[in-house]
């Protein structure tokens, strides 16, 4: 087995807060891509940056009508990489999309995205986790508060903080329809959360979450310390957000429905080890073991 330095404990006895010993951004302030030295520097304060408009509104139709199809697909649909929400039976996410669609494959390769992935991170880079996320109206759930870095590093073995990730709105995001919240900063603190990683957990956290759920009394303070954004936005918005941010989403109990799609770029420099925290990694359509970069 591979022998990594441990830099984030989690999934111990006990709740334990580390200081992050990554950085935020990789590159240097003037690394050419497109996105601004302002930019940059506000990502790596806040831990997160919207982009109004990342896709156009002809775009923004392409893939809401390749998001459409899939959903409604059979083959897809009994597909393993497909997540049903358990209440309406209604698919709530299909991963490993950018293999399954052409056209969303075309959208990770878009200098636009992955130009900025580079940026970020410093290096070249693959796709970690791709998926599209459909919350229909009327009682799509939620994911509770959480950092992706945390289940990254103990499930999938990503070693360092060196992962980011886009959402990018395929319907309007309303203040009212479960939309993404984040708490600004929180990207600076490792949460390592208390419990042991049940065998096969994905099976379960994909639809309701449980192994690396932080406690009430963290959330509290890191909520105090950083307070919460929400975001909105138009279709064809973006948000591009650091691995470790501890965010999560409401129900959707409105008629709006809240689309998205969702790319995780992670650099070359920080490919999968062995699991930090689990009894056996996750599937290669959830936690990537093919480490070619995006071109």
């Amino acid at each position: 087995m591979t022998t990594v330095t441990d830099l984030y404990p989690t999934r111990g006895p006990l709740e334990v807060a580390t200081p992050r010993v990554d950085p935020v951004v990789w590159s240097d302030p003037g690394a050419e891509g497109p996105m601004q030295a302002s930019e940059l520097s506000d990502f790596d304060r806040d831990g997160f940056l919207a982009i109004d408009q990342l896709i156009t509104p002809d775009e923004v139709a392409v893939y809401r009508a390749e998001l459409d199809r899939l959903i409604v697909d059979p083959d897809v649909r009994a597909d393993e990489r497909s997540i049903i929400e358990p209440k309406s039976q209604d698919v709530r996410s299909v991963f490993e999309v950018h293999r399954i669609s052409e056209v969303f494959a075309n959208l990770v390769r878009d200098p636009r995205v992955v130009g900025r992935a580079r940026q970020i991170l410093g290096s070249d880079v693959y796709v970690h986790q791709s998926r599209i996320n459909v919350k229909p109206g009327f009682g799509a759930s939620g994911f509770y508060w959480h950092s992706d870095f945390e289940t990254w590093h103990a499930e999938d073995g990503l070693p360092n903080m060196r992962t980011v990730s886009l959402s990018v709105a395929l319907t309007e995001n309303f203040d009212t329809n479960g939309g993404l919240m984040i708490m600004p900063g929180s990207h600076r603190t490792f949460l390592g959360c208390a419990g042991q990683t049940p065998k096969d957990n994905y099976k379960k956290s994909l639809q309701m979450q449980d192994a690396g759920i932080p406690s009430d009394e963290a959330l509290s303070g890191f909520a105090d310390k950083h307070g919460i954004k929400l975001f909105t936005g138009k279709a064809g918005s973006a948000t591009w957000f650091d691995c470790n941010c501890m965010h999560g989403s409401g129900d959707n109990i409105t008629p709006y429905p809240r689309s998205n799609v969702f790319i995780v770029f992670n650099s070359v420099e920080n490919t999968a080890v062995d699991p930090f925290a689990a009894p056996v990694r996750r599937p290669d359509y959830i936690g990537a073991r093919d480490f070619t970069p995006v071109k």
